[in-house]
């Protein structure tokens, strides 16, 4: 027998016994359809995750803070804080570090594997307004390089205009009295801030774009500066305060060799620790978060292989009756001269049939509910996570399952297989 007829023949003999075939191609389907759906759910949040690391900061740069002598805390630890003369406010209410100032910087720039660092100020401004409407309180914060963030529409703040531009957080757009997103594009807000001296400057800027909150946004919902508006804000803050005391920043950005191993990284951290100073990674950031989503999705998973376990044994069962019922068939071809080999690849052929039939259409099926499970929560409980596709189909790790479902059919399609194979033809045609 040629091939292609051995083909045709396995899968017409697949439904010979249709309701055995049926119910153990459904019990195939809901195997492989847990197993797509948890993939699903992994793949879509940990896009989510990748497409939104790039606001938390490059991976060949770290945060570095400067550790609070005699305190084990570290910025964003709960519960009271001690007193320091030396802290700054972070933007973020309620939370402060001890200030960087330019020793500081120079100290860094100095530590093996530093290849640049970028001090953050910290700007205080009193509010932000449109027009003759209410006034809000801002949080303002500035992208550094590597950085990105989430637009609803517009673009991020020029770092290179001269002309002072701004990106306002979705949650401002109807406050300051804008019809939508759109509508804020090219409007002209004030900043207002307040200098050393109590004497308060207002500041105009265009709103060049509108910005979504993300799970890794590490501005929150703050107002993103251009370097010009910054610088302007800064200085105007400063008025009035002696230059060394003026020139503290809440934090610095060290970057360093992309092509670092982890080993060099944790080296440099440690030597960072030594000098007094704390350095958070992208990866230190995130990994705590993808750990987890890993873990719940590989427990998840670990139910889908169990229910395709108990689906091959189904399938086992379904062959070695198929091989009981067609004794006499199996002596009446081994007879004609099939060899043992063409009759186990008839059989194998059949359980695969089986597999790929069950893998194709709970892969299917999964597809279209996730597809409308996604959408709804995306639109409802998740609305709030902007770009957030909960359960995405990656095209490789759908024929991966179901490659992987055909394998398992054909691994337990060989029990039957080998029994058929090994059949002599004398006694198999004297079955009755």
């Amino acid at each position: 027998m040629r091939t292609a007829d051995l083909i045709t023949t396995a899968g017409a003999n697949t439904f010979r016994s249709k309701t055995r075939s049926i119910l153990t191609i459904l019990a195939i389907f809901v195997g492989a359809f847990t197993l797509t759906l948890t993939s699903g759910l992994g793949t879509g949040i940990n896009q989510y995750i990748d497409d939104t690391v790039s606001a938390v900061g490059a991976s060949d740069a770290m945060t570095v803070t400067k550790v609070q002598e005699g305190s084990e805390r570290t910025p964003g630890s709960s519960g009271p804080v001690e007193y320091d003369p030396d802290a700054v406010s972070t933007g973020i209410p309620g939370q402060t570090v001890i200030a960087l100032t330019p020793d500081d910087v120079a100290t860094i720039e100095g530590i093996d594997g530093v290849l640049d660092v970028q001090a953050a100020r910290a700007i205080s401004p009193d509010y932000i307004v449109f027009g003759d409407g209410t006034k809000y309180v801002a949080q303002v914060g500035s992208l550094v390089p590597g950085q990105t963030t989430l637009l609803t529409a517009g673009a991020e703040p020029d770092t290179d205009a001269a002309d002072y531009e701004v990106a306002i957080p979705l949650t401002y757009v109807e406050a300051l009295g804008f019809d939508s997103a759109d509508a804020a594009i090219g409007e002209t807000v004030e900043i207002a801030i307040t200098d050393a001296m109590r004497e308060q400057h207002v500041i105009s800027a265009e709103v060049v774009g509108v910005t979504e909150e993300t799970l890794a946004s590490p501005l929150g919902a703050s107002i993103l500066l251009n370097d010009a508006l910054a610088d302007t804000l800064f200085d105007t803050q400063s008025t009035g305060i002696p230059a060394d005391e003026a020139d503290r920043y809440t934090s610095a950005t060290v970057w360093f060799d992309p092509d670092a191993t982890d080993d060099e990284i944790d080296a440099l951290q440690d030597a960072l620790s030594d000098e007094g100073y704390t350095g958070i990674t992208v990866a230190d950031q995130l990994g705590t978060i993808t750990s987890v989503i890993d873990g719940i999705v590989l427990v998840l998973n670990g139910f889908a292989i169990i229910a395709l376990l108990a689906a091959s044994f189904g399938i086992v069962n379904t062959l070695l009756m198929s091989v009981q019922e067609r004794t006499r068939e199996i002596g009446l071809m081994k007879a004609m001269g099939m060899g043992s080999g063409r009759v186990f690849s008839l059989f194998s052929l059949e359980a695969v049939f089986l597999g790929f039939l069950g893998s194709a259409i709970g892969v299917g099926i999964a597809m279209i509910a996730g597809g409308a499970i996604s959408t709804a929560v995306s639109t409802g409980l998740l609305s709030d996570l902007a770009g957030l596709t909960l359960i995405a189909f990656d095209p490789v790790s759908v024929v991966t399952i179901i490659l992987t479902v055909m394998v398992i059919a054909f691994l337990a399609g060989t029990i039957p297989a080998w029994r058929a194979a090994k059949a002599d033809p004398v006694e198999s045609l004297r079955y009755e």
